[in-house]
């Protein structure tokens, strides 16, 4: 198949191109590599996939990798009217999965346009895009978050999400909506996955783990919210990736036309247990500040999947202290 990736620079998107790749897919993969966090860290997951970063920071120029053949990238944007349905006209995709958004709930406090910009209206063009090229399915990231203040656990998808306590959360559910009114108006598949607390090698600066181990190295006090009464559901990436893909490659034809899933680690792990898996991986006793809860937070995930287990047997199993250590690998090698 030919597949579009959109936000291929970013952790998750990074990892489903290259499981893509490397199971024979034609993969083209699209990021504006914004400067949230880092953009060196995005070019270097870029390089992982065989793109320098001489090319990669020319806008609109499609760049073949040098490593395998089968994967293309291009330096553009969703927001973009023009550029994106000529991309879409010109590469002819049978499969989407938009993984590019403005992520980040703190982040959508003080900078509300990004999400509007990149969630909403990227997202519109995403939709019509598919909608007058012939994408016979969409899979897209929603996210956890849209379960705002709900306190019924585990989550379900069946549960109530019309109280989203952050703009992140509302943009997200806004994608749920509109993907269910394109898939009903214009007769194309969606499906939804809701993210739930992802980490591991390669992963977003801005996140937990990367904060915790950041701050913890360098003799720094880590910043802990809620005073540590926090509990998230944390999923390591390679299981994320392995139910994206199993999406991807499945025939939507024996599946709901709108379809939303958790995608999660089918548990939920207090963030103090957390704390000291982390501290038990670098071998040093955290300074913790115990903080309070941070507007747009809520106190606990927790991500019933067995939706995908049913429809995609789906089978996270990746235990928190191993998927911990391979991020401390990955973080001591990588920053020295």
């Amino acid at each position: 198949m030919k597949i579009l990736v959109t936000g291929a620079a970013g952790f998750i998107g990074y990892y489903v191109s290259k499981k893509l790749v490397e199971n024979g897919h034609e993969v083209v993969g699209l990021d504006n590599i914004n400067d949230y966090y880092d953009v060196n860290l995005k070019y270097a997951r870029l390089e992982r996939l065989g793109i320098q970063k001489g090319e990669a920071t020319i806008l609109n120029k499609s760049c073949t990798g040098i490593l395998q053949k089968n994967f293309k990238f291009i330096r553009s944007s969703i927001e973009d009217r023009k550029a994106l349905p000529l991309l879409f006209k010109h590469e002819q995709f049978d499969v989407v999965c938009n993984l590019a958004a403005q992520a980040g709930v703190r982040y959508s406090l003080e900078n509300p346009e990004a999400y509007i910009d990149s969630n909403i209206v990227g997202f519109l063009n995403i939709l019509e895009c598919c909608r007058r090229h012939g994408i016979k399915h969409l899979v897209y990231a929603s996210s956890s978050s849209v379960y705002g203040s709900n306190t019924k656990i585990p989550f379900e998808t069946s549960d109530n999400v019309d109280h989203p306590v952050s703009l992140y959360a509302a943009t997200k559910k806004s994608n749920e909506l509109m993907a269910h009114t394109y898939s009903h108006l214009y007769n194309f598949q969606t499906t939804g996955l809701r993210f739930f607390t992802v980490y591991g090698p390669w992963g977003r600066p801005d996140m937990a783990m990367f904060l915790f181990t950041q701050a913890i190295l360098k003799g720094e006090p880590i910043k802990v919210f809620n005073k540590g009464n926090m509990e998230r559901d944390f999923t390591y990436i390679d299981d994320i990736t392995e139910g994206v893909v199993r999406i991807l490659e499945s025939n939507p034809r024996d599946k709901e036309q709108y379809k939303i899933y958790n995608i999660g680690n089918n548990n939920s792990v207090k963030l103090l247990d957390f704390i000291k898996a982390i501290e038990k991986s670098l071998n040093i006793k955290a300074d913790k500040l115990l903080l309070p809860m941070q507007p747009g937070d809520v106190e606990k995930t927790w991500a019933n999947v067995d939706g995908l287990i049913d429809d995609y047997d789906y089978r996270p199993n990746t235990p928190i202290n191993e998927g911990v250590k391979h991020f401390i690998t990955w973080y001591k090698k990588y920053y020295g």
